[in-house]
């Protein structure tokens, strides 16, 4: 079981590596925005997380689930944003939206999963 844990702890890095990553190269952009990696490490970042929640009660490991709560919610948050983003930007290309609509979904897209990362290393 602690080799699935570990996995799945490789999976969740790599997710959040894959959602920060494009917010990073993309941040200085006003519009034009590429949502496709965002989304993926989004969606991966939420379902490694719950399954490294449910791995580690499965092995009876300590989980503090006030955290892991806050954690959730700031990552359906990010989920959320990047969807929207990538919505916004989808009209945006097609014309029937202003190129800057995008904006605000995905920067605070990137600011929910700053945020998550803030709240796993520093929430003790």
């Amino acid at each position: 079981m602690n080799t699935l844990r570990l996995l799945l702890l490789v999976v969740h890095i790599l997710g959040l590596s894959v959602l920060i990553g494009p917010f990073l190269f993309q941040v200085s952009r006003k519009a034009g925005f590429d949502t496709r990696l965002m989304l993926v490490g989004a969606a991966t970042q939420l379902v490694s997380g719950v399954a490294l929640v449910g791995v580690r009660q499965a092995d009876d490991l300590e989980v503090n689930n006030a955290k892991i709560a806050v954690k959730l919610v700031v990552a359906l948050l990010a989920f959320v944003s990047v969807v929207l983003a990538a919505r916004k930007q989808r009209a945006a290309d097609a014309g029937a939206a202003d190129a800057k609509a995008p904006l605000p979904f995905f920067h605070s897209a990137g600011a929910f999963a700053i945020a998550n990362v803030l709240v796993a290393v520093l929430w003790t």
